[in-house]
């Protein structure tokens, strides 16, 4: 398989293999326990939670944690603090950085994001899921009746772990033409505790669906999905509907904890399950 070239991230993942006994714990927990929780309550909940990382003691947890979760001891050079500021004056700062340079790539479709590619595969072929004991097409997480998006379509879920940059950018040059928000719920994204079906959250939890018809009248379904800790999904300003948008524009950023769904026209060519994605590599 071809090779495509790393950019900004550390790519360095684990694919934890969690025993079966233990992923159903941790399900039963998020799906019954904490899914069980009117979506108002858990969203007040995690934005609680994330407020302590706006605080500005939260910035002496960066250099641990870089310490401890990036191989590449210059990550951190490769970004700016977000919102113009010098430092990074807090956890979150470091969480929404921002590129200093956006990733270039002579490609007409790239990545819009960066993590674990946890599920791929034909929309047509992919089976339904149960979510509270409803059947669910894939096209349900991006807000569709069943079977509009073309079976020929192919999914794409991207897991966007702590560590991993939290921008979603566009993948193609094209219009956007619909832009949906889905209340929904915030359970764990974590996909390795769900085994057979990693994309369960996205079906449930709080996400912004944007499509966008690229310039072959083709239309790119993106779902950006939100779980716990996530205080706010926040799109870019200038993301509205009919807006023109340029390949890695920004569309929007996650404040701690997210998944990216995609469903194209196209399957990526360099890319598997249970592979590393990089914003800006070629799809």
């Amino acid at each position: 398989m071809e090779t495509t070239p790393e950019y900004y991230s550390d790519p360095s993942f684990t694919v934890f293999q969690v025993p079966s006994w233990r992923a159903y714990c941790y399900k039963f927990l998020s799906v019954q326990v904490w899914g069980g929780l009117p979506s108002t309550l858990q969203r007040k909940l995690s934005a609680w939670y994330a407020r302590i990382y706006t605080k500005s003691f939260s910035k002496y947890l960066i250099k641990p944690y870089l310490w401890l979760n990036y191989k590449d001891k210059t990550y951190l050079q490769k970004f700016d603090p977000p919102l113009g500021k010098a430092n990074f004056e807090s956890f979150q700062d470091f969480f929404t950085r921002e590129f200093k340079s956006i990733p270039h790539n002579q490609e007409p479709a790239v990545w819009p994001c960066e993590g674990l590619l946890c599920e791929a595969g034909k929309v047509g072929e992919i089976k339904k899921s149960t979510v509270k004991y409803d059947s669910r097409y894939i096209d349900t997480i991006f807000g569709l009746q069943a079977q509009v998006i073309p079976k020929a379509h192919y999914f794409t879920n991207v897991f966007l772990h702590n560590k991993n940059y939290h921008r979603i950018h566009t993948p193609i040059d094209g219009t956007i033409t619909r832009i949906q928000h889905i209340p929904g719920d915030l359970i764990v994204l974590r996909p390795w505790i769900y085994k057979q079906n990693p994309s369960l959250p996205a079906f449930r939890n709080e996400r912004y669906n944007i499509d966008i018809k690229d310039s072959d009248g083709e239309t790119w379904y993106l779902s950006i999905v939100g779980g716990p800790a996530v205080g706010t999904i926040e799109l870019h300003p200038e993301v509205c509907i009919g807006s023109e948008v340029k390949k890695l524009d920004e569309l929007a950023l996650f404040y701690l904890g997210s998944t990216c769904c995609m469903a194209s026209p196209e399957a990526p060519r360099y890319h598997s399950k249970n592979t590393f994605v990089e914003v800006g590599t070629a799809y």
